[in-house]
């Protein structure tokens, strides 16, 4: 590896952990109930929940309209 492709793979090291030293952490107990929060506010939207109307269903099979 030459000097300088060292120094750019250096930099974007340093640039990596400056990056993550910023974000704030959470605890995973806390985490977890903001999503079962999350999840349990949107139960209502959520399709896989809910039944989707076969009106609005995209994947819902083609009518074949046939004549004896």
């Amino acid at each position: 590896m030459s000097g300088s492709s060292s120094v750019v793979a250096m930099k974007k090291a340093v640039q990596q952990l400056w990056l993550e030293a910023g974000l704030n952490c959470v605890k995973v107990s806390q985490a977890a109930a903001d999503f079962k929060q999350f999840c349990l506010q949107n139960a209502l939207h959520d399709p896989l929940l809910t039944r989707v109307s076969s009106s609005t269903n995209s994947f819902r099979p083609e009518k074949v309209c046939s004549f004896l």
